[in-house]
């Protein structure tokens, strides 16, 4: 299990982006050599997707890659409202019977997750499908856990942690407070 990690002024739970990521990176690379597998990554747009292709690179896989959207299937409107830009859903695969690892960015509450496998069972029914974060945050409202864990933090309830990327392609985090 992950440790969870603060800032230094212990205020707010921080996580170093990139060293997750590298974290991340391990865990896949180490489980999916013992196991002998050559699974498909599915990103959730957006800080997701761009887990995704950089672990679909650094892992050298030959599967193709997809994108997931869990607009359609949130059930939180009411307090995050409809979402303006939408980004597709885009699988180059036959989800039925596929060794699946979905990559999301944070894992909350669960319910970007639930969303995203709702989405997922729309279009077949994989063999597996399995979760990779890349910071678990904790306060789940589901009963839903990443098998793959960049970094655990900790975070106050009403804080949002983001993901950016930068034009080299590296990772961080920072923290927004407000309406989740």
């Amino acid at each position: 299990m992950n440790t969870p990690t603060r800032d230094p002024d212990d205020t707010l739970g921080a996580v170093d982006a990139d060293r997750a990521y590298v974290h991340l990176l391990d865990q896949l690379r180490t489980v999916l050599a013992d196991e002998g597998r050559s699974p498909i990554l599915v990103g959730v747009h957006s800080g997701g997707a761009w887990l995704a292709e950089r672990l679909h690179a650094d892992l050298g896989l030959n599967s193709p890659l997809g994108y997931l959207s869990s607009a359609f299937h949130r059930d939180d409107y009411g307090s995050r409202g409809l979402p303006t830009n939408i980004k597709p859903t885009v699988l180059p695969f036959d989800v039925e019977a596929a060794d699946l690892i979905v990559v999301d960015d944070v894992l909350f509450t669960g319910r970007t997750a639930r969303a995203t496998l709702n989405e997922l069972f729309d279009h077949g029914r994989p063999a597996r499908v399995e979760l990779a974060v890349l910071a678990d945050r904790g306060g789940r409202e589901l009963p839903i856990s990443a098998r793959f864990v960049g970094a655990s933090v900790l975070l106050g309830g009403t804080h949002q942690l983001v993901l950016s990327q930068d034009t080299q392609g590296h990772f961080s985090f920072r923290v927004e407070s407000g309406p989740l």
